[in-house]
């Protein structure tokens, strides 16, 4: 399994609008590719202006055989329905392991 790590800023009174535009628009379609696994959204209780967004991916390439032009439509979409943009500061890759239970 692979991670995606998205990590955004928004202003305080557009967190809540943020996540429930990415559920209806981003997870909606990331849903429909082969791989996608699930998302989760961590929000900072100490900080009102930070968003992370976890994508989890069966494997590195179902993740990045998303072509590039979707991607591209699906960003669209979503910076029409938030009607304003918001800074990515993080963006991430990593690898789960797991280990067996003795």
């Amino acid at each position: 399994m692979v991670i995606e790590l998205l990590k955004f800023k928004v202003t305080p009174n557009m967190r809540e609008r943020y996540i429930q535009q990415d559920a209806e628009i981003w997870t909606t379609a990331l849903a429909e590719y082969p791989g996608f696994l699930g998302k989760e959204v961590w929000i900072n209780p100490n900080d009102s202006t930070e968003i992370i967004l976890i994508m989890r991916w069966a494997t590195r390439e179902q993740w990045k055989a998303i072509p590039i032009e979707d991607l591209a439509a699906i960003e669209s979409r979503f910076a029409q329905a938030l009607g304003e943009t918001c800074e990515l500061v993080k963006s991430a890759e990593y690898q789960v392991r797991k280990f067996p239970h003795s």
